[in-house]
């Protein structure tokens, strides 16, 4: 008999449905509001992290960036927050997840909203429009599209203030106006605050103007240090020590009655530089046959077909990246639950014909159509655990 030679060998891709979905509905960052809503007694919302013991006040502090496995790996920098890595998800100890994919805009919309991806229908970086069949920037919101035609669901803080809970959220100014901010985060009052000092001081503050608060507030730099320079950066690390202060610095002004819970919209890797680690997308006329649109991002990428292609795309991007991506159909990730349990109408062709998420230390990256994401050391999106397990850290008053 022949012996086998390197060319009979054919590696199975990875299979679609060994990729860790969210735990939509149980313990993922979308039931994190309907879950602190129900505990004051907002109507329509319902309990879904079981963990949760009700508040009065509720204040959520997102730090964008923090994800479970860096906080853990760095106790020196984070002396404070690591002292309450018990008390995460209700005491049990354990992360939420983020949802897919781990991204900003994204997860900002499932905490907002209380919905997963599926339904809120903000499901990648970027998408396409199947209106316009352009892609769409849904953190930029580039080009316009008028927000609540693109996600008309009302937000847990506009439910919270018309059952006559005070609720605010305290960011930079910049975010006052957005579009992102208005489909996610709207509802109650904004309060702009220019360092993260002034804004965990006002959070305070707007906990005790009601007998009953929902506030939200938000700190940006440590997710972006950590796509310029990495999460074993100084940078990175200094930005921490600066997260554990603030957080330390509300902690001790919650007023009585309070739940505070420390969380993040996604965590992040590394990726190293070189061919090996980047596969670039402009520069590979195999993935680039039959597709119109690439979007995503370099971990979550969402891949549009030429009408009549996609099976083809699909066959050539599972041949080529299955080893190293769950790479499935829009119907397979959708039957996964990879966005939610149910996905809305006008969210189905907003994802990809094929949908490619990272499952080895690797990107696809787009030198010429995304240079600045190109060129980035720190990355997220997939369902690895670095990227999608986010801590939901409490302190009560």
């Amino acid at each position: 008999m022949a012996q086998p030679t390197a060319w009979d060998h054919h590696p199975e891709p990875l299979a679609v449905t060994s990729a860790p979905a969210p735990e939509y509905g149980t313990g993922s960052l979308a039931d994190l509001l309907p879950t602190l809503a129900a505990g004051m007694g907002v109507p329509g919302t319902t309990a879904a992290i079981e963990e949760l013991t009700p508040a009065d006040r509720n204040c959520v502090f997102l730090i964008d960036g923090l994800g479970w496995e860096q906080l853990r790996a760095h106790p020196d920098e984070a002396p404070f927050l690591t002292s309450l890595l018990p008390t995460s998800r209700g005491g049990t100890g354990r992360p939420l997840t983020a949802g897919y994919p781990a991204t900003t805009a994204t997860s900002l919309a499932s905490v907002g909203t209380g919905l997963p991806p599926g339904a809120h229908g903000l499901p990648g970086y970027t998408v396409r429009n199947p209106a316009t069949g352009e892609l769409m920037n849904q953190l930029r919101w580039h080009p316009w599209t008028e927000p609540r035609a693109w996600q008309p669901y009302p937000t847990l803080f506009e439910l919270a203030d018309k059952a006559g809970v005070h609720a605010a959220q305290v960011s930079s100014p910049t975010f006052a106006n957005t579009p992102l901010t208005k489909v996610a985060l709207s509802g109650g009052t904004f309060h702009g605050r220019l360092t993260g000092e002034e804004r965990v001081d006002l959070a305070a503050e707007q906990l005790a103007a009601g007998d009953r608060a929902l506030v939200y507030t938000y700190y940006a730099e440590l997710d972006g240090a950590g796509h310029r320079y990495g999460v074993t950066s100084d940078t990175w690390r200094g930005q921490l020590m600066t997260v554990d202060r603030l957080a330390q610095r509300l902690a001790e002004q919650l007023p009585p009655r309070t739940a505070l819970y420390v969380t993040a919209d996604h965590g992040m890797i590394d990726v190293p530089f070189g061919e090996e680690h980047r596969i670039d997308f402009d520069e590979d006329w195999e993935l680039r046959a039959g597709v119109a649109l690439l979007g995503g991002e370099g971990r979550a990428r969402h891949v549009y077909a030429v009408p009549g292609a996609a099976n083809d795309v699909l066959a050539v991007w599972r041949e080529v990246l299955g080893e190293q991506f769950w790479v499935a159909s829009r119907d397979e990730a959708i039957a996964a639950g990879w966005f939610g349990p149910h996905i809305d109408e006008r969210v189905y062709e907003r994802i990809g014909d094929v949908v490619a998420a990272a499952h080895d230390d690797v990107l696809l990256i787009a030198s010429q159509r995304e240079p600045n994401e190109s060129a980035m050391v720190g990355n997220h999106g997939s369902m690895t655990p670095a990227e999608q397990l986010v801590p939901l850290l409490e302190v009560r008053s």
